[in-house]
């Protein structure tokens, strides 16, 4: 599958990592541009590519954003991520590193009211970066450690989780983007927890 990642800091270039390592093809920009992604790309290796952010739009299937929040009126226009599976893996943190208060609206659901016609994922975002770096485990099974998927399109959120199994992790559903992007929000008893597939079900049940 095409990936695209906007953002290449610890999340992004983490994530570009393990997708092309896992036998995708990888294109990922920043908002420093191509030539400051060589060592990156380098060391990514599989034949990915540094890009712009506006031809990591048009090249992934997927495109996943892992930007700071804050900044995401810098992205490309909406029309460019139409149709696509988008995975947001962002925070709404302020400059200073405090949560915004977004209610009654959440992070994703602001995302979506500004790529509108994207199919809008929420995942990759609760997980510590060195987890999910080191954590991986191909092989499958229930001490696989869990990233959690919201979205309100089901082939969107199935497309996502193959993305999360391929790297070596368990998709778990929380719901739509609404109900189940809030349980992912930073403040959230899941939110940088590493919790293994046995575990999770009974940890989503104990939440308020």
């Amino acid at each position: 599958m095409r990936i695209g990642v906007i953002g290449s800091g610890n999340i992004g270039g983490t994530a570009a990592k393990l997708f092309a390592a896992a036998g995708h093809e990888v294109a990922i920009a920043n908002s420093r541009g191509p030539d400051s992604l060589k060592d990156l790309v380098e060391e990514i290796g599989h034949g990915a590519r540094a890009v712009t952010p506006e031809e990591a739009v048009d090249f992934g299937e997927v495109v996943l954003l892992a930007i700071p929040w804050r900044l995401r009126d810098q992205l490309p226009d909406a029309q460019r991520f139409y149709g696509k599976v988008v995975i947001d893996a962002m925070n709404p943190y302020s400059e200073t590193f405090e949560v915004m208060d977004l209610e009654p609206s959440s992070s994703s659901e602001e995302v979506e009211n500004q790529l509108k016609g994207a199919r809008l994922v929420k995942a990759f975002n609760t997980m510590l970066w060195k987890v999910l770096a080191n954590e991986g485990r191909p092989d499958g099974g229930d001490d696989r450690l869990v990233l959690f998927v919201a979205g309100d399109e089901e082939e969107a959120k199935q497309v996502v989780s193959r993305l999360v199994e391929d790297i070596g992790f368990a998709a778990v559903d929380t719901g739509d983007l609404a109900t189940g992007g809030r349980l992912q929000q930073p403040g959230s008893p899941i939110y940088v927890e590493s919790i293994r597939l046995g575990d999770a079900e009974e940890r989503l049940r104990d939440l308020p």
